[in-house]
């Protein structure tokens, strides 16, 4: 099947494979496969599908871990923001959640519940990324009132968010592992990795690991690519040349004109553009695959289209594939390119552009 406009292949198999990269890294680690913002965009049930080998899944919101459930999700899923209100609290013991714990507020929730059944709940402790979490010095009077709680299962875990583990030379990422291992029991499960945490840093491989990124074949580390790591890129953004012109020297392209032709050249429009999550503020010179060879974005991304110099493509005619970003692309260069960075592209792409499993179109196959 041909597809026509942006669209993107989600390869199921890639998917797949990165959490088997992970597996490898942290293999004494139980795993929560991240799969908020729909799976960075690659599609929330999609991805609980395919990757049934995972432990567990971790969602930001109570209604992400909802919609799981109601696809038939049986797997353990931790709501790693915790519940937001009473409701979002009762909702979460009717359908068997996992909740992070970061404020009072949740506790008192927690002890207004019905008794049965017990939820599990991690104590979200802040170790120096000082966003969500509770100060350790809280941690303490918290376990008390968890322990005298019917309504919560028997010894916490414990969790931490890694402010800068995207750097493995940061020696921070160490510090917060072992300020929050200072805190916990014998018994208690640890809860740290993320996706540059569990691939940098053995102290973050603890009893639970959380990869996000690294699942959709996109790297963490801004000095390390996601082939140096193992990984495989799971989305390949797609669409097709929509118009082909000859311009002469000196002619003005675009908004403004902000582009002037510096000698006769061809240049193609594609179907895709910030309404559909294409970055807006991709500058000229940012790289486009068509027909497998390299060109450069020109002029300012519009809403439904971009324009490309096919100085490097002669010969590309109306309908040929463009890719604008997947395996031969990788998205960290475009976001590079962008000013921006490969969760956001990931996460940004609009309800507009189809998500097609690779299994349901044209199987690629593998080395």
């Amino acid at each position: 099947m041909r597809f026509t406009g942006p669209h993107a292949l989600i390869d199921l198999a890639a998917l797949r494979h990165n959490l088997g990269v992970a597996r490898q890294r942290a293999p004494a680690s139980r795993i929560w496969a991240v799969i908020k913002a729909d799976a960075y965009g690659h599609g929330l049930e999609r991805a609980a599908a395919a990757l049934t080998a995972a432990d567990g899944f971790a969602v930001a919101r109570v209604e992400e871990a909802l919609r799981l459930r109601a696809a038939g999700v049986a797997q353990p899923i931790l709501v790693l923001t915790g519940a937001l209100s009473q409701e979002e609290t009762a909702a979460a013991q009717a359908h068997r959640l996992d909740l992070a714990l970061h404020q009072g507020e949740q506790m008192t929730w927690l002890e207004a519940l019905s008794p049965a059944p017990p939820l599990r709940i991690w104590i979200k402790v802040d170790t120096g990324m000082h966003r969500l979490g509770l100060d350790p010095s809280e941690v303490t009077a918290i376990q008390q009132r968890l322990a005298a709680c019917p309504r919560v299962a028997p010894v916490p875990g414990l969790m931490t968010h890694l402010a800068n583990a995207d750097d493995p030379e940061d020696p921070l990422t160490v510090h917060q592992c072992q300020r929050l291992r200072a805190l916990a029991g014998s018994d208690q499960a640890l809860n740290i990795g993320n996706s540059g945490g569990l691939l940098a840093f053995p102290a973050a491989r603890t009893a639970w690991v959380r990869p996000g990124i690294m699942l959709y074949g996109s790297s963490p580390f801004p000095s390390l690519s996601a082939g140096d790591l193992g990984l495989e890129p799971v989305m390949t953004l797609k669409t097709q040349i929509s118009a082909i012109h000859h311009f002469r020297a000196g002619d003005r392209i675009g908004y403004s004109g902000t582009f002037v032709c510096p000698e006769d050249m061809l240049v193609g429009v594609a179907a895709i553009g910030y309404g559909d999550g294409y970055p807006r503020h991709a500058p000229t010179g940012t790289p486009v695959l068509v027909g497998g060879r390299r060109v450069s974005l020109v002029v300012r991304v519009s809403m439904d289209s971009i324009t490309l110099d096919l100085r490097q493509a002669p010969g590309t005619q109306l309908g040929d594939e463009v890719i604008l970003w997947g395996r031969d692309l990788p998205v960290e260069e475009i976001a590079h390119s962008a000013g921006t960075i490969n969760y956001a592209l990931l996460c940004g792409l609009t309800a507009r552009v189809q998500r097609v499993s690779i299994d349901e179109c044209w199987p690629r196959s593998r080395e």
